[in-house]
């Protein structure tokens, strides 16, 4: 397995983390995000569109985004997503389990 391809294993495990971060920033709609990583990550990484509309989903379900329709705009109205709450406590929990990881990880492969 190529160091490429581990560390887009790693990030696609924190798709959710990601959307719910780049959300409490503002609210965004799908391609906003999609650039927003690109961006971020000098286009170093790219959250495929399937990956993002399954976080939606899968947010949206668990009550930590929801969705509302935009003003039109030269391409149509945008579908927007927006944290809640819930979110914003979903977000914590992830950062805290984030942080933890990665201190053991450190200690156990890093420098």
């Amino acid at each position: 397995m190529s160091e490429d391809s581990i560390g887009k294993d790693i990030i696609r495990g924190h798709i959710d983390g990601i959307v719910l971060a780049l959300l409490s920033e503002r609210d965004r709609y799908g391609y906003d995000l999609y650039k927003e990583v690109l961006e971020r990550t000098r286009g170093e990484y790219e959250l495929k569109e399937p990956s993002l509309y399954s976080a939606f989903r899968r947010l949206e379900g668990q009550g930590a985004v929801t969705a509302y329709w935009g003003g039109e705009t030269q391409g149509g109205r945008r579908k927007y997503y927006s944290l809640t709450p819930e979110g914003r406590a979903a977000l914590a929990r992830l950062r805290s389990d984030w942080e933890f990881a990665r201190r053991i990880i450190d200690s156990l492969i890093g420098e």
